[in-house]
């Protein structure tokens, strides 16, 4: 492996992580299964939906925190069903206290219950507004190139474009966009929702995202341990693709042996 090129770091608002898959904590069974499928996934940061799960806001309840500690996993809450600005900001203050103090959110804004696409104006007026309050804004979005230009120029650390629709597993639906926000972004791009297999996950890391974030992949699956196994190592060989880099594609067939010195 002495040729293979060097990988950067997979660096979030001043910390280097191993993993480059981050996953959901929603949708298992019960926290048994989150804790195994996790574990199985390799996985260093737990995205945690601050409006649905206890972390501690909840006395007495079940602690997501017991089964997943802030000393092993970075916990990463979101504003999951949030539907406007003020909503989303509110919670992530809330996150910050239930957590000491911890500054990195992941920031998503939707715009409806049917299809929960992003609502971009809600979610650059909550950026501009997290930033300046000293958070380290993730940022789901759609696959605008020029809002992620602009959530970018907001002082979002990462830009997080959705695959596809949340929890539709339809993979990749506009590998274009994608491919133009990768290409023109300064900052860390995820891709968010709409993973549904492995292969999903591979393409994503192939085109060069950094990570890739999932939750419902994993959890909807027949088997979530056995899926997040897979995803781990899917995640691994997206990302060696991508630095080996692949072959150019060809119309016509190409020998696979040299044609010189045929025996005749």
């Amino acid at each position: 492996m002495s040729n293979v090129p060097s990988d950067k770091p997979f660096t979030l608002a001043g910390r280097t992580f191993q993993s480059r898959l981050l996953v959901g904590t929603g949708k298992y069974r019960d926290m048994e299964e989150t804790r195994l499928a996790i574990e199985a996934s390799g996985a260093e940061i737990v995205t945690v939906a601050v409006r649905r799960t206890n972390i501690g806001q909840n006395p007495g309840e079940p602690n997501l925190l017991d089964v997943l500690p802030p000393d092993r996993y970075t916990i990463l809450p979101n504003t999951a069903g949030c539907f406007d600005a003020v909503e989303a900001v509110r919670t992530c203050r809330l996150a910050r206290e239930l957590l000491d103090g911890h500054n990195l959110v992941k920031l998503e804004v939707l715009a409806d219950q049917k299809t929960l696409f992003p609502n971009v104006i809600e979610t650059l007026k909550a950026a501009e507004v997290l930033v300046k309050d000293g958070f380290d804004v993730m940022v789901y979005t759609s696959d605008d190139p020029i809002i992620a230009r602009q959530l970018a120029e907001a002082g979002c650390i990462a830009i997080m474009p959705l695959a596809g629709l949340i929890g539709t597993g339809l993979g990749i639906c506009n590998p274009y966009n994608l491919q133009i926000i990768l290409e023109e972004s300064k900052v860390p791009v995820l891709v968010d929702a709409g993973v549904g297999t492995a292969s999903d996950a591979t393409i994503a890391m192939e085109m060069g995202c950094e990570a890739v974030l999932m939750n419902s992949a994993i959890a909807h699956a027949r088997q979530p341990v056995m899926m997040a196994e897979a995803m781990k190592h899917a995640i691994v060989a997206g990302r060696l693709a991508y630095l080996a880099g692949r072959m150019p594609k060809k119309l016509y067939a190409s020998a696979s042996s040299p044609l010189d010195g045929l025996i005749k």
